[in-house]
């Protein structure tokens, strides 16, 4: 069985550390922990992994946010990978910082990159993993405060928040959604 996990966040050194390409550090914390090395290639930077006779295709879309859908159609297209075993790793404003819920479908909160998606494969069904990055940000800041890098506090919960999400990803691989749900929804 084949998964696409894809990633979401912005290339270039400048959005490297940014609260919007979490989705990104994501996936780097999981292909470092399994070996694994990103190859720059259509649309994106692509690794693969293995875990208990599962593929996983990990995506880091390179046409920027707002156009993830197309990286995200390409590599499903490619990999034969059906949408229900698609799992998207985003930002979300809603949820305070370092807080994670998994989802198997929903509209796209306004954020871009999954409104893109949205639009491309023409379904809101396809799962997400949503990790909180506050929202402590003056009115009319929003975007600065996602093209901010996280607070050096914030910093330090990152590695225990990555590798949780690492455990998030193969459990939907796995166990499935509803078990993966149930499993670390309420944590």
């Amino acid at each position: 069985m084949k998964y696409l996990i894809a990633g979401l966040g912005n290339i270039g050194s400048e959005y490297q550390y940014t609260r919007h390409n979490i989705g990104f550090r994501v996936l780097d914390a999981l292909a470092e922990a399994s070996n694994a090395v990103f190859m720059d290639k259509r649309y994106g930077f692509v690794s693969e992994i293995k875990i208990k006779g599962r593929t996983l295709l990990l995506l880091k879309p390179s046409t920027y946010m707002n156009l993830s859908g197309n990286a995200v159609r390409y590599w499903l297209q490619q990999g034969k990978i059906p949408d229900e075993n698609l799992l998207v790793v985003v930002d979300d404003l809603a949820l305070p910082f370092g807080t994670l819920r998994l989802k198997g479908k929903g509209s796209d909160a306004g954020h871009n990159g999954l409104k893109h998606i949205q639009t491309i494969l023409g379904t809101q069904a396809y799962a997400r993993l949503r990790f909180g990055i506050g929202s402590d940000f003056p009115r009319g800041g929003q975007v600065d405060y996602v093209l901010d890098d996280f607070t050096e506090e914030e910093e330090k919960a990152l590695p225990a928040k990555l590798e949780t999400c690492g455990e998030i990803i193969k459990s939907f691989c796995l166990a499935g959604i509803q078990n993966t749900m149930n499993l670390y929804n309420n944590k």
